[in-house]
């Protein structure tokens, strides 16, 4: 039997910072993780796979250069699941070899295995060749992630029919493809698929998709897609799923079909926890297997467990879960932490890549704060005409009341970079005099900011400090 301050269950984003904090405040420290390499689903089937496999598209594709070149420009004309592969595999190996010495160097220890609760003070672990051992911790943290959902009706197979996991084990790139599920995964791997020109067919039994998202901002994607080539089919759900020889083919409620040669389900995940026996320690979890905390502390409802990442649902992001972990240790350990900044950006990493901060025009209109818009198309900046950018937008939304941004949606080329404008002026509660005052380094996609600032600058009523005073009369 081992003792340890904290041991961490999962070393995915949430369990790797929560780890590495509590071994900086020189305190005994051990992950148990039941995959045989670290990383957790963030890097082998989740945040890392999908975004190099995105890179790896666009790159061997020339997608980026087709608005110079014309539609039929290709980089590489023959692009095979290999290629995808070989640079996928190379980045995760990096990623894991990365882990493993910042733990080693944090002294962190590692155990692979199975983890389920004793009590609130104890774990069982459970190895590979069946060995078992007793862990006792004044403080735990649950980090284990999420997997797909994978419902009875659909005849997961391996070859034509997938979870978002399986995908990254493709064994062809498919010349159509089915995606059910109009979620975050579902729409990144959809449009990373049509950027290869596989013909795309999205489903989603919603009438909706994204709805966290700016309204605006979605029409705008909505039409790029479909400009892709994507077929988009909301408002009807998926009644039957067959794996037929020569195709996948889909049964919707409202009546239509579907076929292609391989089918993606992308609709939803479910929380990793059902082999922790949290029975054991009086710890509940939805319908989903997520578990619900204290979204300060990150406590669940046993003061001593904490948890962090996916497992507690949204916002789901690895870099939403680097900070949870971190401040679940600092708070498990009785250290005290910084408070945690209220405005943090979300990226979508689809084709065209997504990205908000702060709140949208529907959050706002709910609040009934008045306000004004700005907007600015990637098109008009001269850095969107050196790299032949023909769509891209950034939504600013300003108070009228207090000048304050209150909001920024960008969709195009760069918006994940881009959007930490944004936060940093949110979080500083800074206003849009912000863009107009200072000077962009030009050419740059950044300059959107100055353009959109403008336009919602000349919209608003002139502040005293910017009005024109008569001069003074001579004596």
């Amino acid at each position: 039997m081992s003792r340890f301050d904290l041991v961490v269950i999962g070393s995915g984003p949430a369990g790797k910072s929560a780890a590495i904090q509590a071994a900086k405040l020189h305190r005994k420290v051990l992950i148990v993780e039941r995959n045989l390499r670290v990383g957790g689903v963030s890097v082998h089937t989740g945040t890392i796979p999908s975004k190099t496999l995105r890179e790896t598209a666009l790159n061997l594709s020339g997608w980026r250069e087709r608005s110079f070149y014309g539609r039929s420009y290709r980089a590489q004309e023959q692009i095979q699941s290999k290629d995808l592969m070989a640079r996928l595999h190379k980045t995760l190996d990096y990623e894991v070899d990365v882990l493993e010495y910042q733990f080693t160097r944090n002294r962190v220890e590692m155990m692979q295995g199975s983890a389920r609760f004793v009590d609130k003070n104890s774990i069982e672990v459970t190895a590979i060749d069946g060995e078992t051992c007793i862990i006792e911790s004044d403080a735990f943290l649950i980090s284990t992630g999420t997997r797909p959902f994978r419902p009875d009706y659909v005849p997961f197979n391996g070859t034509t029919i997938f979870d978002s996991d399986g995908l990254l084990e493709l064994p062809s790139i498919p010349r159509s493809l089915i995606v059910v599920g109009a979620g975050v995964i579902g729409v990144e791997y959809a449009t990373i698929m049509a950027s290869l020109d596989v013909r795309v067919t999205l489903v989603e039994p919603r009438n909706s998709f994204l709805d966290f998202i700016d309204k605006t901002l979605i029409a705008e994607f909505t039409q790029q897609i479909r400009e892709m080539g994507i077929d988009l089919r909301l408002g009807s759900k998926v009644e039957l799923v067959e794996d037929k020889e020569d195709c996948v083919e889909i049964s919707m409620e409202n009546g239509r079909h579907v076929r292609a040669e391989m089918l993606l389900f992308a609709a939803g995940r479910m929380g990793a926890t059902e082999a922790l026996n949290l029975d054991a320690v009086g710890i509940e979890t939805d319908h989903r297997g997520r578990i619900e905390v204290d979204h300060k502390t990150y406590q669940t409802n046993v003061k001593n467990i904490y948890a962090a990442g996916d497992v507690i649902g949204f916002p789901s992001l690895a870099s939403t879960s680097l900070q949870q972990g971190r401040v679940a240790a600092c708070h498990a350990l009785d250290t005290p932490t910084l408070p945690q900044s209220p405005w943090f950006p979300y990226g979508i990493y689809s084709v065209p890549e997504m990205s908000t901060c702060g709140m949208s025009e529907e959050e706002i209109q709910g609040r009934d704060i008045p306000y004004e818009i700005g907007v600015a198309r990637f098109a008009e900046t001269s850095r969107g005409h050196i790299m032949g950018i023909e769509n891209g937008m950034l939504k600013m939304l300003v108070s009228l009341k207090t000048r304050r941004l209150l909001g920024v949606q960008i969709m195009g080329e760069g918006a994940t970079e881009l959007i930490h404008i944004a936060q940093a002026v949110l979080n500083l509660k800074g206003t849009v005099d912000y863009f107009i005052e200072n000077t962009f380094n030009y050419p740059t996609l950044a300059e959107a900011y100055k353009i959109a600032g403008l336009d919602a600058f000349n919209r608003m009523p002139i502040p005293e400090e910017y009005k024109v005073k008569p001069p003074k009369a001579k004596k």
